[in-house]
């Protein structure tokens, strides 16, 4: 068993991984990029937009954006700072971070499958799939209700706070859809479904203005892709999962 689990979860996020950090690369890192330009000055969000202030008279007039311009040009000679050689060590450690991360999660996936083959439910590719599509909704996009993907220079709340606001949110939502899912009385249902949205009841920590330096625009695309790429990842970590798990039974 202990071997048919590790072997599972490690074939299961090793693709994951390189499915994640392909599609990081391709939809979500040149957004980061992007942000990190806006929060270093590179670029400016108002740069070129017409001003307008009260004058004296009380009347309205446009404000010139000289300033603006000439703290974007200053900025673009500090975003060429950045070297190609730190730029590729970067890619390597999002590359291994997101093999360790994911194959960790493939460990308490499988561990998840161990269970129900104990309760008599079969694990195969398709619901291993479904497994993914929950390990998902657990993990990222409940939490994201609460606490959503922040570009760089977006200005949070305590990290320490928002850091216990998410474990607490993965793991009432786990108890809660375990109940949902494999409780056999209504009480579960119910008591599954307050779990979750207890940590959203409460509420998480946030700053109480917005604020940031990148365009609102920018930073949706952010939250959409970041929340794409991660269910293509569980997705593909679930069904490999299945797939091994199922195999090495039969």
């Amino acid at each position: 068993m202990i071997t048919k689990l590790f072997t599972s979860a490690l074939f299961a996020g090793i693709a994951a991984g390189l499915v994640a950090v392909m599609l990081q690369f391709w939809l979500v890192t040149p957004l980061i990029l992007e942000g990190e330009e806006y929060e270093t000055g590179t670029k400016s969000h108002f740069a070129g937009v017409l001003m307008v202030e009260e004058n004296e008279e009380g009347l309205l007039e446009a404000v010139s954006d000289a300033g603006s311009e000439s703290q974007t040009e200053v900025g673009t000679e500090v975003g060429h700072d950045d070297s190609g050689e730190s730029a590729l060590s970067r890619h390597i450690m999002t590359f291994g971070v997101n093999l360790i991360v994911f194959t960790g999660f493939g460990l308490v996936l499988v561990a998840g499958f161990g269970f129900a083959d104990a309760a008599g439910h079969t694990v195969n590719f398709r619901k291993g799939m479904i497994w993914g599509l929950v390990g998902f909704v657990v993990v990222q996009l409940a939490p994201a209700a609460g606490l959503f993907p922040e570009l760089p220079g977006t200005p949070a709340d305590d990290i320490v706070l928002r850091q216990y606001w998410w474990i607490t949110a993965v793991l009432a939502t786990c108890a809660g859809v375990t109940l949902i899912a494999f409780g056999n009385n209504p009480l579960y249902v119910l008591v599954g479904a307050v779990l979750i949205a207890v940590p959203h009841i409460i509420g998480a920590p946030h700053l109480p203005f917005y604020g940031g330096v990148a365009p609102p625009e920018l930073s949706a695309l952010f939250v959409s892709r970041s929340l794409f790429v991660g269910m293509i990842s569980w997705l593909s970590l679930g069904a490999v999962a299945g797939y091994f798990w199922n195999r090495q039974t039969a």
